[in-house]
């Protein structure tokens, strides 16, 4: 007895400390995927438009440039469905491994990659390219984080905060390209930064992938899909089966990302273009707002996910989208007054507002779907936000700005997409108390305020 109580114990023990490595290599995971995809909308911002659209008037080439980076906001659901089949097929590890290599390989390319003065258009060519294989990385990464980190019975009870771990990367991948960038602004002057400055962050993600890779490459694969295997439930078409069943699901977890997604672009990548052009303040000053404002959301994500364990995912993330929503109008008006400390203090809060519904939302989504299509559910709402929220924000913004003049155009777009986030919540249903680890109870269907969806029926592993 005394032996079976021991061996429980060391395998309980087993189990949590592979959970917390599960977290970690998480949590770098992401936090390298977004250094990388972050630091394109902040070049974009900054210089691609006059390096490689150098003969447009301000205004088109901000657009152009904007562009190129709204391709990798398109290419996102794509990257979630070719992983998200795989993440569910194969196996969440292996998957992962694989969109880190692709993110990583992408962005050091765009720091080789060269100009418009070089070798003309070929160069935006080059960076439509590679921004496409880049959001393709990020939108097989996400899903597959989220169950990496969250898939062990460890976390039952705390699954908002494990989840937060992943969440957690984006503010410090934003804080380590802001902090890259401006540290190598300092090497030189602005001719300098243009020239070759820039470049230096993209290749610095040579190392950060190696560090990436050992991490991820030493975790296990999460006892939630090993039961899967275990079972034989493993679905052949799990992209299918999580459209055909759990089509709501998708649909709202779109949805409620939509005030989440644009206010972060804005908040960050539009900021700098705004700031810097029609506000007129420096570059750096900026820089170090954002860099502040992502330190105080290492702090705010993790509070943010652990308060989700506490209240609800769906309460807390409706608190989040009902403070955006109060939060659209002051946040120009303090950027407006040019007053630096109103300008500070908007930048500051912004992200971590903006994190009342980022940290809860990779267990409230992720929940919404069974272990057998969870990758491939998860993945595909979250990124179609990038074709109707993230993706556009930037521009709808600066067309905004453009034929109105006006900052109040963009705050009545950000009060209405942060509407449509707190309506969306309402409808998706909070499962933070069910059973995450099987497919068991789906079959009756989840309904809503009148939303349901049917579960399909596992289909057994095929031989290979």
């Amino acid at each position: 007895m005394a032996t079976r109580v021991g061996t429980a114990s060391a395998a309980d023990a087993d189990n949590a400390r592979h959970a917390k490595r599960a977290v970690i290599a998480s949590t770098v995971g992401t936090m390298i995927e977004w250094y990388d995809f972050y630091l394109y909308g902040l070049a974009a911002a900054l210089v691609f438009g006059k390096l490689y659209f150098p003969g447009s008037d301000p205004y088109s080439a901000t657009l152009l440039s904007f562009s190129t980076m709204f391709v990798g906001f398109v290419a996102r659901p794509l990257g979630a469905l070719i992983f998200g089949h795989y993440g569910d097929r194969i196996g969440r590890k292996t998957t992962l491994v694989v969109t880190l290599m692709l993110m990583g390989v992408s962005t050091v390319l765009i720091g080789l990659l060269p100009t418009y003065e070089s070798i003309g258009i070929w160069g935006a060519v080059g960076l439509v390219v590679l921004r496409v294989f880049q959001g393709i990385g990020v939108g097989g990464e996400w899903g597959g984080a989220v169950a990496v980190a969250t898939e062990w019975s460890k976390f039952n009870k705390s699954r908002g905060f494990a989840a937060s771990w992943p969440q957690f990367g984006s503010p410090l991948g934003m804080l380590m390209a802001v902090g890259a960038l401006t540290l190598t602004a300092q090497f030189g002057d602005a001719a300098w930064f243009e020239s070759i400055g820039w470049r230096i962050p993209f290749l610095i993600s040579a190392v950060l992938i190696a560090v990436g890779l050992y991490i991820r490459l030493g975790v296990l694969e999460t006892p939630v899909f090993q039961k899967l295997q275990q079972e034989n439930k493993v679905a052949q078409a799990p992209v299918m089966d999580a459209i055909r069943g759990y089509w709501r699901q998708i649909l709202l977890t779109c949805l409620i990302r939509t005030g989440q997604q644009a206010p972060f672009v804005i908040f960050t990548t539009f900021l700098l273009s705004y700031g810097t052009k029609t506000l007129g303040f420096e570059k750096q000053f900026l820089f170090n707002c954002v860099l502040v404002a992502c330190a105080f959301s290492l702090f705010a994500n993790p509070f943010f996910g652990w308060a989700s364990d506490k209240i609800g995912r769906k309460r807390m993330y409706m608190i989040g989208a009902a403070t955006m929503l109060a939060f659209a109008f002051p946040y120009f008006w303090m950027l407006d007054s040019k007053i630096p400390a109103l300008v500070v203090l908007a930048i500051v809060i912004s992200i971590p507002i903006h994190d009342m519904q980022w940290a809860p939302l990779a267990a409230f989504t992720t929940e919404s779907f069974p272990p057998s299509v969870r990758y491939s559910g998860s993945s595909i709402g979250y990124h179609l936000a990038s074709l109707t929220s993230g993706g556009p924000a930037p521009l709808i913004c600066a067309y905004l700005l453009h034929t109105y003049g006006s900052s109040t155009a963009i705050s009545v777009y950000l009060a209405v997409i942060a509407a449509i986030s707190l309506t969306s919540a309402y409808f998706l249903k909070d499962r933070s108390r069910s059973d995450y680890a099987t497919n068991e109870g789906w079959a009756r269907g989840e309904t809503e305020k009148g939303l349901g969806a049917a579960t399909p029926k596992p289909v057994p592993a095929a031989s290979s």
